[in-house]
């Protein structure tokens, strides 16, 4: 059985890569080949996320614990929390032939790519930066200061976007998923019929 590989998408808050992310893992020929990764994290749930199927909620003495004992691919404090990736889960799943999935921030991304070399890197970006603004703001869950914080943190990720394998410009999310589907379709060897690049 061929070893599954590691793909992971990147991108400033508020470019919509949680719904690439959840539109690729749902989408046939995908669907079953690529397996999402589920993330630990110190923040409380939101809304009606559950631990285990959104994320693992850990307490931060428990984190820590994990950091010390390595049990995190990779791991990060992203604003005010701490987001890891659970190594055994991403082994088991990619024994079983199954290609994994990582919605995860650039820091967290580069450093598993110097662990795995050929882990598959794609970065989400809006158009322009006004774009990502003018979406920050929509979205009314952030302060203006939140907003300021977020964008400012947009702008370095951006600066690294030249280190990933491919970058995805979100303009429409149609448009996005094809470019998406596509990339990923060419690297893995999975052939697209139909329609499976609309979103």
């Amino acid at each position: 059985m061929t070893r599954g590989r590691i793909i992971i998408l990147s991108g400033p808050s508020g470019v919509g890569k949680t719904t690439l992310h959840d539109l690729l893992l749902s989408t046939p020929p995908f669907k079953g080949r690529i397996v999402r990764s589920i993330s630990a994290t110190t923040r409380q749930p939101r809304g009606q996320e559950r631990h285990g199927r959104d994320y693992l909620f850990l307490s931060p003495k428990m984190f820590a614990y994990k950091v010390r004992a390595g049990h995190f691919l990779e791991w990060m404090k992203v604003f005010d929390h701490y987001y890891g990736t659970p190594l055994k889960n991403v082994h088991d799943a990619q024994a079983r032939g199954q290609h994994v999935l990582l919605c995860i921030d650039v820091h967290g991304a580069l450093a598993v790519k110097a662990k795995i070399l050929d882990a598959l890197m794609i970065f989400v970006k809006t158009p322009t930066p006004e774009e990502l603004r003018r979406r920050l703001e929509a979205r009314g869950t952030d302060s203006p200061a939140s907003v300021a914080i977020r964008l400012k943190k947009a702008c370095a990720e951006i600066d690294l976007a030249a280190r990933y394998d491919h970058v995805v410009v979100n303009n429409t999310l149609p448009e996005a998923f094809k470019q998406l589907a596509t990339i990923v379709a060419q690297e893995l060897g999975i052939v697209l019929k139909g329609n499976v690049t609309e979103a």
